[in-house]
């Protein structure tokens, strides 16, 4: 170790004269005589400065590393149990779109088109693996052109497995495979297909969003809610099924992707640190008392009723963005669960779309557990509880991790990896001393 001293052969460096000159006797040196021209008194050039150091990137935020994490876990969780009250303690889809919108606003610092078709490419490639084998299964099953309701329109629908715009047909009823995979598998096949959708638009869209929200910063922000209360209230009724089901995605958590690109422009710092602990739980208790309305307490949940899901998931979004401490580092005690959280942000893509069959196939195995007389009669109770099913169905994400994430390395144009948790380019890193002195 240096320790910042200079290393060579020992010997000290040569005494300067006093215009920073070397001495007659050092080596180099022009010695001065009566008869030295001025040419050759002059000093040795002066070193070039040294190059500025590149500015570096900024890294990732793990705040938001650990919020994705959260908000995947608890979507798996609340697909499994059910439990109406998961929305609400975590708006999941708000604050994944947050994110999202502000990782698409930092981006745009480069030009549109190019970060455009950038998120395009990382998105799309999962979803075309995942409908090639989807697809296939249900035709294999007898799924043909005129069940989706449109004949001599199906090739063209088809194509929405390729471009998202609109939700792509698949087969409905279709039967299972007995142990495996239960009936009308299809549908929990193609249930997280909304998510890619409104991703899609959100992305197309934000260049326009983001000048909009440059020029009229609160118009942008709650525009998205007007929209979601003028569909919610009747004042804007759209013919047809699609379009109006992708405009009710689009307005419920429009506000929640504006709100992650006023993040990263720096808009909610401008506020005074008091407004948003002030005005935010307002929001929220108004969004709540809206979905209390609608029957909330009757087995509804969130998404049975958009507007308040866009109310509540806006007022959440604000108060987690408002706290974001922005860590370049983990603080101590979330360190050991570095590994996971990297693992979770690498393969989000992948966990969302397959997460619906994995629940599918594991709940699937486990009923048939109750064929065996043994567990029936003396653990009843084991056989009853989810916890098993959640546990296995996490097992069966992990395989599909393995089987179908590294097109998400493909897609991103990185080296395909199976299971990218970060351990491996921590490995890689050499290890080298700190040097404080």
């Amino acid at each position: 170790m240096t320790h910042g001293y200079t290393t060579g052969t020992g010997t000290s460096p040569e005494p300067a004269g006093p215009y920073g000159t070397p001495h007659a006797g050092s080596a180099g040196a022009v010695p001065e005589t009566p008869y030295t021209l001025p040419q050759q008194r002059a000093a040795e050039p002066a070193p070039e400065p040294a190059p500025a150091p590149a500015a570096k990137k900024p890294g990732r935020d793990r705040y938001f590393d650990l919020l994705r994490a959260v908000a995947l876990f608890r979507v798996v969780l609340y697909h499994l149990m059910g439990w109406a009250w998961l929305p609400v303690v975590f708006p999941s889809m708000g604050v994944m779109f947050a994110l999202a919108g502000n990782l698409m606003a930092r981006s745009l610092k480069r030009p549109a088109v190019q970060v455009v078709r950038s998120r395009m490419r990382r998105l799309l490639p999962p979803l075309w693996l995942m409908g090639a084998l989807g697809v296939a299964g249900m035709l294999l099953q007898g799924w043909g052109p005129d069940d989706d309701g449109h004949p001599g329109w199906w090739w063209f629908h088809l194509l929405y497995w390729i471009l998202p715009l609109s939700d792509p047909p698949y087969g409905e009823d279709l039967p299972g495979i007995h142990g495996i995979l239960g009936e009308n598998w299809a549908s929990d096949f193609a249930g997280p297909l909304w998510y890619i959708r409104a991703y899609l638009w959100y992305v197309l869209l934000s260049p326009f969003l983001l000048r909009a929200l440059r020029a009229f910063p609160w118009v942008t922000l709650l525009a998205p809610l007007a929209l979601s209360a003028a569909l919610e209230f009747g004042y804007l009724n759209l013919p047809g099924e699609r379009f109006p089901s992708a405009l009710t995605d689009f307005s419920t958590f429009g506000a929640c992707w504006v709100l992650g690109m006023a993040h990263q422009e720096g808009i909610l710092k401008r506020l005074p640190r008091y407004i948003v602990p002030s005005v935010a739980p307002v929001i929220a208790a108004l969004g709540l008392w809206y979905a209390f309305r609608q029957g909330f307490k009757t087995g509804y949940d969130l998404d049975s009723i958009p507007f308040a899901q866009a109310v509540w998931s806006f007022a959440t979004v604000l108060l987690l963005l408002h706290l974001s401490p922005s860590w370049s580092e983990w603080p101590r005690p979330l360190r050991r669960w570095d590994r996971l959280i990297t693992l979770l942000n690498s393969r989000a893509v992948t966990i969302y779309l397959w997460h619906n069959l994995c629940i599918l196939i594991a709940a699937t195995l486990w009923d048939q557990l109750w064929g065996f007389d043994v567990l029936y009669e003396n653990v009843p109770w084991l056989l009853e509880s989810p916890w098993p099913v959640l546990v296995l169905a996490w097992v069966l994400i992990g395989s599909c991790v393995v089987w179908f994430g590294w097109m998400e390395d493909v897609a991103a144009k990185r080296k395909p990896q199976l299971w990218p948790d970060g351990s491996k380019s921590k490995r890689s890193q050499p290890s080298a001393g700190v040097h404080r002195g």
